[in-house]
């Protein structure tokens, strides 16, 4: 199980960040019958995928691409770097939620809430460098590895599996991956097509490694 449950199980437990309103759940399948199974509508989605030499080869060639043509990237859009050691899950919690703060409903004591009000106008280092000295975001991390039904890895254990967000914001399409420099674009979107437009994205990474079966999408669905 992944710290990102982990954590939003810890924050959904004795002093929750956020209402249940809004909630995780598998996506079974990419095919649009088993995504018509997902309940709607959908404001977020993870992918949990292995980082292969094929995949790394690419993350390269993409950042060169859009360092040299550009992109366009909405002011609106929260990303943030990761800085901690297998916080991935985390991360893509917490750049899921960000984005969609104007649907998820917050708890008046949400550290959440907090921390992304006191980083909203921050830079991605620095939200990263604030999530580290975060005390009550690092207790719930912690909290997370305690609770979850596999152990957590080490800081320093090095770890092949690795969580991205996909939001919809401002009709725009993204990838949130702290391990990148930026946020990456990949055209534009709707509220009643989000899904399917980020399965089609989930579907690229699967062809770039088509021998892998070590991939997982989960959906934030209102319910």
């Amino acid at each position: 199980m992944s710290n990102a449950f982990f954590l939003l199980f810890c924050f959904t437990g004795d002093e929750p960040s956020l209402r249940p309103s809004w909630q995780f759940g598998d996506v079974y399948g990419l095919d649009p019958e088993l995504l018509s199974m997902v309940p709607k509508p959908v404001c977020a989605v993870l992918l949990l995928f292995p980082v292969t030499e094929k995949y790394e080869s690419y993350r390269q060639e993409e950042e060169s691409k859009i360092n040299s043509q550009g992109q366009k990237i909405s002011s609106e859009v929260y990303f943030m770097k990761q800085t901690i050691s297998n916080a991935c899950g985390t991360i893509g919690l917490i750049h899921a939620v960000a984005n969609n703060q104007d649907k998820l409903e917050f708890e008046s004591t949400s550290a959440l809430k907090k921390f992304l009000n006191e980083s909203r106008s921050m830079a991605p280092e620095e939200r990263a460098s604030y999530l580290e000295k975060d005390e009550s975001i690092r207790v719930t991390h912690e909290c997370s590895a305690q609770e979850g039904q596999t152990e957590a890895p080490s800081i320093d254990e090095k770890v092949d599996l690795h969580f991205i967000a996909i939001v919809n914001v401002s009709g725009c399409l993204y990838e949130l991956d702290g391990r990148k420099p930026f946020p990456i674009v990949h055209g534009n979107t709707t509220e009643d097509t989000f899904l399917q437009d980020a399965a089609e994205v989930c579907k690229k990474f699967m062809a770039r490694d088509p021998e892998e079966l070590r991939f997982t999408v989960v959906a934030l669905s209102k319910v």
